[in-house]
């Protein structure tokens, strides 16, 4: 009987170790990044008023369904259709890429990379709206704690 209490305690030490390994690395599983705007900052169907948001990817087989809410993750204010997309070389930092639109219409969120990483995920606008934003200027921000538009 002590035997079977023994293999029960270690199962569950082990168990418990395994469960908390994969706890701490829930964000690396959906991307978690909180960016903070300056400005209205336009995604696909939709601006974002100027402030802090919380983007992730969706709890999906899909890696390409990225969800956009508040800043503490309590309200969900969209989700978003994306593609995948590459860069040269990851950072240690998350990076977006906006298009700059000018004559007084929010920058557009273009791109979305999760700090270390190469690969990201490319938003999906109406095919006219992606043709405009193709010809606007594109800026990359490095962002540690937030990325700020329009500086």
């Amino acid at each position: 009987m002590k035997i079977n209490k023994a293999f029960f305690l270690i199962g569950f030490i082990i168990s418990s170790i395994l469960f908390f390994e994969v706890a701490a690395h829930a964000d690396e599983w959906d991307l978690r990044s909180k960016l903070t705007f300056n400005q209205p900052i336009q995604i696909p169907g939709n601006v974002l008023p100027a402030g802090t948001y919380l983007f992730k990817l969706a709890d999906t087989n899909d890696r390409h369904i990225v969800q956009v809410f508040n800043a503490d993750g309590t309200v969900l204010y969209t989700t978003l259709m994306a593609i995948p997309t590459e860069r040269p070389s990851p950072s240690d930092d998350s990076v977006i890429t906006l298009a700059e639109r000018g004559s007084g219409q929010p920058d557009a969120l273009l791109e979305w990379f999760y700090p270390g990483r190469t690969s990201g995920n490319a938003f999906i606008y109406p095919k006219q709206e992606a043709q405009r934003l193709a010809q606007d200027r594109q800026q990359t921000i490095l962002a540690r704690q937030t990325a700020e538009a329009g500086d």
